[in-house]
C-alpha cells in the first residue's frame, strides 16, 4: 500500500525536557526538529547522537544538525533541521541557545526491521506471534527441532528461549552460573555442543521455518555458585567494598541462627514450634524476634559515637589553647555524626571544628573547660539517642517484613505453604551468601573483620515492592537489606557495576562478551528484571548488542507502576515492545479493554497527513495470553476459557504470544525453578494418550488458525480496532482495513468461571453486523473427548488429554453450527446490516467473520477513492473507475479552482455567519454543538484540524455527518446557489458527494475530511498563485496571514463601495439578481469579523487604509486596491474621507485621521505597484462636488476629477481649516454623543505645521470610544478625545507633505504648494516650507526630555514617563499629552526622519518594556491611574473608567500597533548598529512566533482586534481583524 514519505515534526521549546516522553519512529521516516514559539528568533543549536553518515553509534558522541530554511527569509516558522532515520535504536537529542549548552532535550526511539526466510521478507512488528520455551526443558540440542516444531506447526513466527547458559545450583532458568558457557545439559553423551551450533539452529529456523529466535539477557545477578564470582568477588556487593552492609549481614546471620534454633525445637516451650500454624505462633515469633535477635545484636552501636573518647579528644583541643576563629555562627548549628567508613561499632566521629565553634567559646580556665566538655558530652549523648531511635525504626520495619513473609509462606492459602521451619526451608530467606562451614555468631564476627573472608560474603538479589526503579537498593543510603524489605532470590548474587567500566573492569568485560554472544546468534533479547537493571549498564550492553545486530528486537517487562517511569526505560534503552499479560484482566471486559489499549486506531479513523507533528507514543505491546510468572489459567479461570481468551489476545493490533504448555492445556504452572521435565515432541500421528503432540492436542488447532489470522491482519493493514462488550462474558473484536474497508470480526465467549459451578446465561441477544458477511473464517469451541483423565507425567510436560478443540474453517454463514443468519437489513441508502443469532456460542466458543462492504458501497468507495487520488496517491489503492462518471468529475478540481477570482475565493473559503445571513443563509449549525465559524471551507477545516489528529470520532461534528446528509448538502448547495465559476465548483462537490452518501455512515467522517481537506488545499494553492511573489515565496506564516486578504475582501449581496467612474477601465461588473441590470462589484475590505462584516458597519475609512498596504498591496491585489482608493476618493467632503462609509450616502465625516491614512496608501500604491503613479491620473467620480451638495447620481462623468486634484483638495482644505457640524446631528446618528461633539474641526498650526483639531466631546482618531453608561455618568464623554495635535496624524501629515514635495520635484504631481484665503488675502504655503516646519518643531514639542531644565518643556509637573514622545500636543486636558501610548511608533514608521535615532531607540525600549504584551500592545501605560486591561462592553456599573467598555483604549492590548512597533524597532535598530539589529530581529521573530501559534490554533484563522491584559482572551473583540493581520504582514515584509 502506498504511504509516501513520512515526516514527523518535533517542536523544540525552551526549557522543555522530554526525557520521560516516548517518541517512536520507523526506519525510513524523516524527523524534522522545528523551533517552537519560545525559541524563534534565537540562535539555537541542536545536537544528536544518531550516527553521522559513515560513522558508528557512540552514545556520548553528539553532532550538530544543520538548519534548513525553505523560504530563507522573514520568520522562523518554517526553519528546521532534519534526520533521515535508517538505523534502529535509542537516540538522544539536546538543544541550547547561544552560549547555553543545554536548555532542553529528549530521546527518540527508532524501531527495528525484522526479516525472515531465504528471501529476507520483512516481518512487521504487529505480525509477531511468539512462544516462550524454558530452555532447560528442551533436552539435548539434537532433539530441539522435534520439540520446537510444535511452535512452527501451530503458526508461531518467533520463539523466546529462557537463558541457554549453564544454570546455577537452584536450576532456576534465570540463575546463570556462567554467562559465557552453553548449558552442558544440551550436549548428549559423546557430543559437546557450542554456541556455534546454537547459532546454526537459530539461522535454520529463521531461513527455513521463517521463525525468529530471541532469548533473555540477565544483567542484574549471577548464580550464587558461579565460579567466576568466587574469583572476582569485587563484582558483587560484599562486606569489603560495601562495608555499610555489615549491620544487615549480622542481622541476617542472627536470623539464620534463630531459624536453626526454631527448627531444632528450642523455642517450642516458649510457644514457637517448628510448624507455625496460627496467628498465636506469629505473635510469639514477633516477641522472640525482639528479645532473642534484635536486642542482642545492638546494631545501633554501628551508628553511634564513643562519647568518652570524643570528649577526651575535645578536652585536649581546648587545653591546647585552640579557640574558635571569627564571629559566632548564625542560627542554631547542629552536630552530625560522621560515619566511620569501615562501619565499626562506636567508631564514628563528629566535626571537632564545629564542636569548638559551638562549645569552646568561653574557656577561661580549667573550670570553664570542664563546663564546655560537659555541654559537648550532653550533645553527643543526644546524638546517640537519635541513632538508637533511627535503628529502632529499622528494626520495627524489619520485624514487620519478616512476619508478613512468614504469614504468606506458611499460613496463607494462596501462598506456597512451606510447612515446618527447617534448615532447607528456613524461617526467612538468607540475604547474603555464606560459603563457609557453620560457626557461632562470635566466630562470624571475626570472619567479618578479615577482608580475605569478608569479600566472599555477598548480597543476594531480589526485588523491593513499590520501590523507585531508578534507585539501586544495594547502594549506600538505602537500608533495604537492614529493614528486610527485599523479596530475596537466595540463589543469585546482585552484581555491582559501579558507574562505568573502570569501576569494575572484569564484570563489564564479562557481560560485554555475554552480550556479544547473544546478539550474534539471536534476533532479539528480553531484558530480564529490566526495572531493576541499572539503566547505564543496560544502555551500554544494548549499544554493544546493536553493533553486532543493528535491528535488534528488544522486549522487556516493566513493573514500575507508572507510564512515565516506563518511558524512561523505553527511551533510554530503545525497547521495542513491553510484555503485557492477559492474565492481569479479572474479567472479559478488562480483557477487551486491553486489546483496545495495546494498539490500532478506531474504525473509520481519519487519514493523517504524511507530514504531521510527532506526538508521544504508547509503548508497543507484546500481548501474551500467559507468561511463566502467571498462575495457571486453567486453575484460575477454567479449561474452557483458554481458546476464548487467546482469541481475544490474537485480535490485538500488536505482537501477541503465549508460553509453551498453554495450548496443550497443561493444568499447572510450569515453574522456571522447579520444572525439570521435557516438552513433548511433535508427532502428527500421536494419539491423545501419547506424550507427543499434534493439532488434536488441547487448543492447538485453534491456536494455529488464530496465529495465521493474527499475521494476516497485520500484513494486510487491518490497523483499525473496535471492541464491543456484547454481555458480561462475550467480547467482539473488529479489525478493519482502511484501504479495502474489509473487516474481520471475532466474537469470543469467555469462561472465566468454572462451568460446573457457575450459571452462564442461556440466551444471547442477536448481533447486527454492518456490511456483507463473506465467510466464517473459523468457528471453534473446546470440547471434552473420550480419553484417559489427566495424570501428570514424570518425564514430560503433558496437557489434559480429555479436551480438544472442534474447529471448522472457511465455511459459508449458512453452514455455521454456532450462529444462524437472520435478515439482511438496509437502513437508509447506505447501511447494509446482517442480523446474526447465536445458537451455540457456548462458553469457550469463538467465531470469526470476514465482512466486506456490500457491493454497492464497495463500488462507491472505489469511485470516491479515484476522485481523492488527485489530492493524495494513497487513495489509488482500492480505487475504481466509474464508467458513468459525471462530466464535471472528468475535470480536475485544480482547473476549476483556477477559474475563481479572489473575490470568489472569499465565498468559497470564508464568509462568517453575518455575511451568510446577508445572502439569506447562515453558517452550518450543529444542533448538539455550535455553528461553524464560516460558511466556506475554512469553517469545516478548522473543526476537522482539531479532531483529526486525536481521531475524535465521537465529536458532535462526526455524529452529525453519520446521522444524515445535511452538512454534505450544505457544502454543495451553498456554492451551486452562487452562480458563475463557484457553481461549477459546487457541481463538483455535489457529484463527488453522491458517492459519499452511498457508503456506510461510519466511513462518512473520514471521507468527508479527505474531500474537504483536498479541496481546501487546492483552493489555497490557487489563491497563492494569484498573489505576489512575496506571498508565493514566503514562509508559512506569510501565507497564513495573506489568506486574511481573502478572508476580509469580498463583495457581498449589496456592494459596499460607491460606484466608480464609467471612464475607469477594468472595473468588475455583474448582473444584479433583482434588477437584472449590470452593476459594479468591487470588493470592499471588512474591518473585522464577525462584528464589522456587513451592512453599514462593514467599511470604515480608517480601518480600510490602515489595512490596505498589508492585505492588498503586499499581496499583489493592485487593481482592487486602486478601486478602493478611488471609491473613497469619490466620497471626499470637507477635505475628509468618511469614517463610516455607509456606501457614501450615509457616510459620517467625524474622524480626523482617515484622510491621512488614505493619503499614506496612495503614496504606498505609487511606491509598491509597477507604474503606480498612473493612479494619480485616474478619474474620481465625486459624490459630493461641494461640501453642501446632495449625493450625486453616480455613473455619470459630469463631476469626475483626476485623483491628484482630490489629493490637493484634501491638503488645501486642511491648511485653510476644516470646521463644520455633522449633518443630521443628534441621536438619530449617534445616541451617545453630546451636542458639542458633532462639531468637527481639523486645521494646521501655521507656526508648527502640525495638524490639530477635535474637542473634548468627540474622538476623531482610532481611539474612538464614546461613554455609554448612565450609571457611571460617562455617557457622551469620550474616553480618549485626543484633541489637539495627535502624534500619528502629525507623522502621517509629514509623510504626505514630504511625498507630495518629492512628487512635484519629479514632475509627477502638478502642485508645489497649497493656497489659502486668510484675512481677505490669498496666501501660499509650499510643501517644502510645510515639510520644514514640521521637521523643525516635532521633537521640540513632542519629545519628553529627561532634563528637568529643558526649555521646551512647559509642564514638567505633568511628566510621568521620561524619554518618550507625547501622545498629543495641545490637548484640552493637558495631562493627556503626557500619557504613554503606542501611537508615536506609527509616526516613526511613516516619518522616521522626525526622530533623533538615540531618542527614538530609548522611547522604543520603554514601549517594549511597558506596553508590549504576548499578542498585542497595551493602549495605555499600566502605571497610569486610569489603566484597566480588561475590556467588558456588557458590564454596566458605577465605575466611571470601565462601565460599558469605557476603557476600550485604556489598557486592553490591541494587535495592529504591534506591527508598527516592530517596523519602527527594525528601522532604528539598523541605525544603532549590527548588535542592536540582531537583538531586534530576535524580538520581532519571537513576537511573530506567538502570532503564528495563535493563527494555528484559531478556528477563525485570523488575528483578533485585541486581547485583555497579558494576552487573555477577550470575548468582546472581533475574532479576526483586518488591520491586525495587515500590520504583521508589513512587519514580515520589512524583515
Amino acid at each position: 500500500m502506498f504511504r509516501g514519505k513520512q515526516t514527523r515534526v518535533l517542536l523544540l521549546n525552551d526549557m522543555e525536557r522530554l526525557e520521560r516522553t516516548l517518541f517512536r519512529l520507523e526506519q525510513g521516516f524523516e524527523l524534522q526538529l522545528r523551533l517552537g514559539p519560545t525559541l524563534q528568533g534565537k540562535s539555537v543549536h541542536v545536537h544528536i547522537n544518531y550516527p553521522a553518515p559513515g560513522k558508528k553509534f557512540v552514545s556520548s558522541s553528539f553532532h550538530q544538525l544543520e538548519w534548513v530554511n525553505p523560504s530563507g527569509r522573514e520568520d522562523d516558522s518554517d526553519k528546521y533541521c532534519k534526520l533521515d532515520l535508517e538505523i534502529a535504536g535509542s537516540y538522544q537529542y539536546y538543544f541550547g541557545c547561544g552560549n547555553e549548552e543545554r536548555t532542553g532535550g529528549g530521546y527518540i526511539v527508532v524501531d527495528p526491521v525484522l526479516r525472515i526466510g531465504h528471501e529476507r521478507k520483512i516481518l512487521p512488528l504487529d505480525c509477531i506471534t511468539v512462544q516462550t520455551y524454558l530452555a532447560k526443558c528442551l533436552g539435548p540440542l539434537d532433539e530441539w527441532l522435534d520439540r520446537l516444531r510444535v511452535a512452527k506447526e501451530t503458526g508461531y513466527n518467533m520463539i523466546h528461549f529462557t537463558p541457554l547458559q549453564k544454570l546455577g545450583a537452584s536450576r532456576s532458568c534465570y540463575s546463570i552460573a556462567d554467562q559465557l558457557e552453553l548449558n552442558p545439559d544440551f550436549s548428549s553423551p559423546g557430543k559437546n555442543y557450542t554456541w556455534m551450533d546454537v547459532g546454526n539452529l537459530t539461522e535454520k529456523l529463521k531461513k527455513e521455518w521463517s521463525m525468529l529466535c530471541i532469548t533473555d539477557v540477565v544483567y542484574n545477578h549471577t548464580a550464587a555458585n558461579s565460579k567466576w564470582i568466587r574469583l572476582h568477588p569485587e563484582c558483587g556487593y560484599n562486606l569489603v567494598n560495601s562495608p555499610y552492609l555489615k549491620p544487615a549481614w549480622l542481622l541476617d546471620r542472627a536470623l539464620w541462627h534463630f531459624s536453626c534454633a526454631v527448627a531444632d525445637g528450642k523455642y517450642s516451650d516458649s510457644g514457637l514450634p517448628p510448624l507455625i500454624e496460627n496467628d498465636k505462633g506469629i505473635t510469639i515469633l514477633q516477641g522472640l524476634l525482639w528479645t532473642e535477635v534484635f536486642s542482642q545484636l545492638k546494631l545501633w552501636e554501628f551508628l553511634q559515637v564513643n562519647v568518652e573518647k570524643n570528649v577526651e579528644q575535645f578536652r585536649k583541643v581546648l587545653q591546647a589553647g585552640n579557640r574558635p576563629a571569627g564571629p559566632e555562627l548564625e542560627g542554631k548549628p547542629k552536630l552530625k555524626v560522621i560515619q566511620d567508613s569501615q562501619y565499626r561499632r562506636f567508631s564514628n566521629t563528629v566535626d571537632m571544628q564545629l564542636a569548638l565553634e559551638m562549645f569552646g567559646r568561653h574557656t577561661n580556665g580549667p573550670k570553664s573547660i570542664q563546663e564546655c566538655c560537659d555541654w559537648f558530652k550532653m550533645s553527643l549523648e543526644e546524638l546517640n539517642a537519635e541513632c538508637y531511635k533511627e535503628m529502632h525504626s529499622h528494626h520495627e520495619k524489619a520485624i514487620n517484613c519478616i512476619v508478613e513473609t512468614v504469614c504468606y509462606e506458611r499460613l496463607a492459602s494462596h501462598g506456597p505453604q512451606l510447612g515446618p521451619v527447617t534448615r532447607t526451608n528456613p524461617l526467612v530467606t538468607r540475604y547474603f551468601t555464606f560459603p563457609f562451614e557453620d560457626m557461632t555468631m562470635e566466630q562470624e564476627n571475626q570472619l567479618m573483620q578479615n577482608p580475605n573472608d569478608a569479600c566472599h560474603l555477598l548480597a543476594h538479589n531480589g526485588w523491593v515492592m513499590a520501590d523507585d526503579p531508578l534507585r539501586n537498593f544495594a547502594e549506600p543510603g538505602c537500608n533495604v537489606y537492614l529493614r528486610r524489605e527485599l523479596v530475596c532470590w537466595g540463589d543469585s548474587v546482585k552484581l555491582r557495576y559501579g558507574d562505568k567500566p573502570e569501576d569494575c573492569p572484569y564484570l563489564w568485560a564479562h557481560m560485554k562478551k555475554y552480550t556479544e554472544i547473544t546478539a550474534k546468534h539471536f534476533s532479539g533479547v528480553r531484558l530480564d528484571n529490566c526495572h531493576s537493571t541499572p539503566l547505564h549498564v543496560a544502555e551500554y550492553m544494548l549499544a554493544v548488542a546493536r553493533q553486532h545486530r543493528p535491528d535488534l528486537y528488544v522486549v522487556a517487562e516493566l513493573f514500575t507502576g507508572s507510564e512515565e517511569l516506563d518511558n524512561i526505560f523505553m527511551t533510554r534503552l530503545g525497547i521495542t515492545a513491553l510484555i503485557r499479560e492477559a492474565m492481569s484482566a479479572g474479567d472479559s471486559h478488562e480483557e477487551g479493554r486491553l486489546v483496545y489499549r495495546f494498539g490500532g486506531e478506531p474504525v473509520g479513523s481519519f487519514v493523517q497527513p504524511n507530514l504531521r507533528p510527532l506526538v508521544p507514543s504508547v509503548a508497543h505491546a507484546m500481548f501474551l495470553d500467559v507468561t511463566n510468572d502467571n498462575e495457571c489459567p486453567i486453575l484460575v479461570r477454567s479449561v474452557f476459557d483458554a481458546l476464548a481468551s487467546t482469541a481475544i489476545v490474537s485480535m490485538a493490533c500488536c505482537a501477541s504470544g503465549s508460553t509453551r504448555g498453554y495450548d496443550e492445556l497443561v493444568p499447572q504452572q510450569i515453574s522456571v525453578v522447579k520444572e525439570e521435565r521435557l516438552y513433548p515432541k511433535w508427532n502428527p500421528d500421536a494419539l491423545p494418550s501419547s506424550v507427543e503432540v499434534n493439532l488434536q492436542t488441547g487448543i492447538m488447532a485453534g491456536k494455529l488458525a488464530l496465529n495465521k489470522l493474527h499475521q494476516e491482519l497485520a500484513e494486510k493493514g487491518f490497523t483499525q480496532v473496535y471492541v464491543d462488550q456484547l454481555d458480561e462474558d462475550t467480547v467482539a473484536v473488529t479489525r478493519h482495513c482502511p484501504s479495502t474497508h474489509q473487516s474481520v470480526l471475532t466474537v469470543s465467549r469467555t469462561a472465566f468461571k468454572n462451568l460446573e459451578t457457575h450459571q452462564y446465561r442461556a440466551h444471547l441477544a442477536p448481533m447486527y453486523i454492518p456490511g456483507k458477511i463473506e465467510e466464517v473464517i473459523l468457528e471453534a469451541h473446546t470440547v471434552e473427548r473420550k480419553a484417559e483423565s489427566y495424570v501428570k507425567d514424570e518425564r514430560f510436560i503433558n496437557g489434559m488429554p480429555n479436551y480438544t478443540v472442534e474447529i471448522r474453517e472457511h465455511i459459508q454463514l449458512k453452514d455455521s453450527e454456532i450462529v444462524k443468519q437472520g435478515d439482511a437489513i438496509t437502513e437508509g441508502r447506505s447501511e447494509f446490516v446482517e442480523e446474526i443469532f447465536f445458537e451455540k456460542l457456548t462458553p469457550g466458543s469463538v467465531i470469526t467473520f470476514r465482512v466486506s462492504l456490500d457491493p454497492n458501497s464497495q463500488k462507491m468507495v472505489g469511485y470516491l477513492r479515484t476522485q481523492l487520488s488527485q489530492f493524495n496517491r494513497l487513495y489509488k489503492s482500492g480505487s475504481l473507475i466509474d464508467s458513468n462518471v459525471p462530466g464535471i468529475l472528468k475535470i480536475a478540481l485544480d482547473f476549476l479552482m483556477s477559474k475563481l477570482t479572489l473575490a470568489e475565493m472569499n465565498v468559497l473559503l470564508f464568509l462568517c455567519d453575518a455575511e451568510e445571513q446577508e445572502d439569506g443563509g447562515g453558517c452550518y449549525n450543529i444542533p448538539s454543538w455550535m455553528p461553524l465559524k464560516y460558511g466556506g471551507l475554512q469553517g469545516f477545516v478548522s473543526v476537522l484540524s482539531e479532531i483529526r489528529p486525536k481521531n475524535d470520532l465521537g465529536h458532535p461534528f462526526c455524529d452529525n455527518l453519520r446521522q444524515g446528509d445535511w452538512m454534505i448538502d450544505y457544502v454543495s448547495s451553498r456554492l451551486m446557489n452562487k452562480g458563475g465559476a463557484l457553481r461549477e465548483v459546487g457541481k463538483w462537490f455535489s457529484a463527488v458527494f453522491i458517492y459519499l452518501k452511498h457508503i456506510p455512515r461510519y466511513l462518512v467522517p473520514c471521507y468527508f475530511d479527505a474531500i474537504i481537506v483536498g479541496a481546501y488545499a487546492t483552493a489555497v494553492d490557487a489563491v497563492f498563485n494569484q498573489m505576489s511573489s512575496f506571498v508565493q515565496n514566503g514562509s508559512t506564516l506569510v501565507k497564513q496571514l495573506a489568506l486574511g486578504s481573502v478572508q476580509m475582501c469580498g463583495v457581498g449581496r449589496i456592494p459596499a463601495l460607491p460606484p466608480l467612474s464609467p471612464e475607469l477601465e477594468d472595473v468588475p461588473v455583474r448582473l444584479n439578481s433583482v434588477t437584472k441590470q449590470e452593476e459594479q462589484c468591487c470588493i470592499s475590505l471588512a474591518a473585522g469579523l464577525p462584528h464589522f462584516s456587513t451592512g453599514i458597519f462593514r467599511c470604515w475609512g480608517r480601518d480600510t487604509f490602515i489595512a490596505l498596504r498589508g492585505l492588498m498591496l503586499l499581496t499583489g491585489r493592485y487593481l482592487e486596491a486602486r478601486n478602493i482608493i478611488l471609491a473613497f476618493a469619490g466620497t471626499m467632503r470637507h477635505g475628509l474621507i468618511p469614517n463610516l462609509l455607509g456606501q457614501g450616502v450615509t457616510a459620517r465625516y467625524n474622524c480626523r485621521d482617515a484622510v491621512w491614512w488614505w493619503l499614506q496608501c496612495i503614496q504606498d500604491y505609487c511606491n509598491v505597484v509597477p507604474n503606480g503613479t498612473d493612479i494619480l491620473m485616474c478619474p474620481v467620480s465625486r459624490m459630493y462636488p461641494t461640501d453642501d451638495s446632495e449625493a450625486q447620481p453616480l455613473g455619470t462623468v459630469v463631476h469626475d476629477q483626476p485623483l491628484y486634484v482630490v489629493i490637493q483638495e484634501a491638503m488645501q482644505r486642511h491648511m485653510q481649516g476644516v470646521e463644520f457640524r455633522e449633518r443630521n446631528a443628534g441621536p438619530q446618528i449617534d445616541h451617545n454623543m453630546r451636542d458639542e461633539g458633532f462639531n468637527v474641526e481639523a486645521k494646521v498650526n501655521p507656526e508648527t505645521g502640525f495638524v490639530y483639531g477635535g474637542n473634548r466631546f468627540n474622538c476623531g482618531t482610532w481611539m474612538d470610544k464614546m461613554g455609554e453608561s448612565d450609571k457611571a455618568h460617562n455617557r457622551g464623554v469620550p474616553a480618549t478625545p485626543r484633541d489637539g495635535s495627535v502624534v500619528e496624524i502629525v507623522g502621517l501629515c509629514k509623510s504626505a507633505v514630504r511625498w507630495l514635495m518629492t512628487m512635484n520635484e519629479n514632475g509627477n504631481f502638478p502642485y508645489s504648494s497649497v493656497t489659502i484665503h486668510r484675512d481677505g488675502t490669498e496666501q501660499s504655503v509650499s510643501y517644502k516650507e510645510w515639510n520644514q516646519r514640521i521637521q523643525e518643531n516635532f521633537e521640540r514639542f513632542f519629545y519628553v526630555s529627561d532634563d528637568p531644565a529643558d526649555p521646551n518643556e512647559q509642564h514638567p509637573e505633568l511628566v510621568h514617563k521620561k524619554c518618550i514622545y507625547k501622545d498629543s500636543y495641545g490637548a484640552s486636558s493637558l495631562w493627556c499629552d503626557y500619557q504613554l501610548r503606542p501611537n508615536f511608533t506609527i509616526a516613526m514608521v511613516v516619518a522616521p526622519e522626525l526622530f533623533t535615532v538615540q531618542r527614538a531607540w530609548e522611547a522604543l525600549e520603554i514601549v517594549e518594556k511597558k506596553l508590549l504584551g504576548p499578542l498585542g500592545m497595551k493602549t495605555l501605560d499600566p502605571d497610569d491611574l486610569v489603566y484597566c486591561g480588561i475590556y467588558d462592553n456588557a458590564l454596566d456599573n458605577d465605575n466611571y473608567n470601565c462601565a460599558k467598555g469605557f476603557n476600550y483604549h485604556q489598557g486592553p492590548e490591541w494587535l495592529w500597533p504591534v506591527g508598527y512597533f516592530l517596523r519602527a524597532k527594525l528601522y532604528f535598530a539598523k541605525k544603532m548598529g549590527q548588535e542592536k539589529y540582531n537583538e531586534s530581529v530576535y524580538l520581532v521573530k519571537n513576537v511573530l512566533s506567538r502570532i503564528y501559534t495563535h493563527l494555528e490554533r484559531s478556528p477563525w484563522k485570523g488575528l483578533p482586534e485585541l486581547t485583555n491584559e497579558n494576552g487573555q482572551y477577550c470575548p468582546f473583540s472581533c475574532e479576526t481583524q483586518a488591520w491586525s493581520i495587515a500590520t504583521f504582514l508589513e512587519a514580515l515584509y520589512d524583515l
